[in-house]
């Protein structure tokens, strides 16, 4: 979409742009070239991540096992249970629950099953889980 009609929509501003005249005091003409960078570089940015996909096929895994993909619930002692995505570094987004596989929590619990207990080494210190659900 970027590359057919995030461009197309940038060259049309541009080209009206330019026919305003003077370029050196031209707003329009400025803001177009910026949106113009910002695209092109947004382009290179998803074509490098496509480049270094990796299909992971979890259909062959042991079920019930944590993995990239499932969903977790995990419950700490002094706290109520979460339930957790579990996703690559590039999807992760705490705030939606989506937590990478190479977060400190994502690592201790990845391979491990329902009712497991894990210690998890974060920054704030040594925090117990006990994983309550997997799907």
């Amino acid at each position: 979409m970027l590359k057919t009609t995030g461009r197309k929509e940038v060259s049309a501003r541009l080209a009206e742009a330019i026919s305003y005249g003077d370029l050196s005091e031209n707003s329009e003409y400025d803001e177009a070239k910026n949106q113009q960078a910002f695209i092109e570089a947004r382009i290179l940015e998803l074509e490098e991540q496509l480049k270094n996909v990796e299909i992971i096929d979890n259909s062959s895994s042991e079920k019930g096992t944590i993995k990239i993909g499932s969903k977790v619930t995990l419950k700490r002692v002094d706290s109520e249970a979460i339930e957790y995505t579990i996703v690559g570094s590039t999807e992760a987004d705490p705030m939606t629950h989506k937590i990478s596989n190479e977060s400190p929590v994502g690592e201790a619990i990845l391979g491990k099953k329902n009712k497991d207990k894990v210690k998890v080494q974060a920054p704030g210190g040594v925090f117990e889980y006990t994983i309550s659900k997997v799907a």
